[in-house]
């Protein structure tokens, strides 16, 4: 083991325990996050009624006689973020193995940059771009009355999934050791046989966790949905105004009081379970492709 010289302290054994102190502290945050969570929800669940509050098509939380059904909220989460893993997932994986192994040097150095200011543009200049030219122009592709819905949603949303899911499947790629690209061109392979049937299988768990990152930013993702989805509490239907889970939580939070702000936090409540259930089942799924 490394000492320091003269003092005989161990260099390691303090490493090990300053990393082990930051990693409680982590911990203890995410289980403080979730201790609040439940006790700040579970009160309107428990008044308001587990099926009445999952399962009700209506949320008029300013009503004279208040409903609060998150249904449609929880339908329009899953079928955004289904749409925008459809769309962005293909167009991420197959531009990560362009830009790892077919883009020339120079398209590689030019389109590489961009990628990681797509990655660094703020939530609102997507949702701020969106409502100048998405939304206009699904109003006049389609003859809208409103081009304000559920698709300039999967749309945007799509586009800021592309930066996670193509900088981390070009990581996984190219740590992919190259002797099995040599080993597959040296038995006859082709090119593309190669990248596609060798160097991408070997690297599947990197590609499969950027999948996950670009989940966790779709269903995340609050301020640019706000800004072109029209946020109407509406059942979700592809060319109408709709409202995510994490919109119903940021429109109304800053005027909300009484079962109003206790049923937002229950809101929360279900996203946190939400994400927390998407991510499990992909992690057991990779550990089970993982042991074949």
């Amino acid at each position: 083991m490394l000492k320091k010289q003269g003092t005989g302290i161990n260099v390691e054994q303090i490493a090990h325990m300053v990393f082990l102190f930051l990693g409680i502290i982590n911990v203890g945050f995410v289980l403080v996050i979730c201790i609040y969570l439940v006790i700040a929800g579970l009160p309107a669940i428990k008044e308001i009624g587990l099926v009445d509050f999952l399962f009700g098509t209506k949320w008029a939380s300013t009503a004279a006689n208040p409903q609060f059904g998150i249904l449609p909220f929880i339908l329009t989460s899953i079928y955004g973020t289904a749409g925008a893993i459809i769309i962005g997932l293909p167009l991420g994986f197959f531009t990560a193995v362009y830009l790892a192994k077919f883009a020339p040097r120079p398209v590689y150095k030019f389109v590489s940059p961009l990628i990681d200011l797509l990655a660094g543009i703020p939530s609102v200049v997507y949702g701020f771009i969106g409502m100048l030219v998405l939304v206009p122009g699904i109003q006049v592709i389609f003859n809208l009355p409103d081009g304000s819905s559920l698709l300039a949603s999967i749309l945007v949303l799509a586009i800021m999934i592309l930066p996670s899911i193509i900088k981390v499947s070009i990581t996984a790629i190219q740590a992919v050791p190259e002797e099995y690209e040599l080993g597959s061109l040296a038995l006859g392979a082709t090119e593309i046989e190669t990248y596609y049937k060798v160097m991408v299988p070997a690297a599947k768990s990197g590609i499969a966790a950027a999948v996950v990152l670009g989940v966790g930013r779709a269903i995340g993702e609050a301020m640019a949905v706000m800004m072109v989805a029209g946020n109407a509490p509406n059942m979700p239907s592809l060319f109408e105004s709709v409202r995510f889970l994490t919109t119903a939580v940021a429109s109304e939070m800053s005027y909300s009081s009484g079962l109003q702000r206790d049923a937002l936090f229950s809101i929360a409540l279900v996203l946190f379970v939400f994400i927390m259930l998407i991510n499990a089942t992909l992690n057991l799924v990779l550990k089970h492709r993982g042991k074949n």
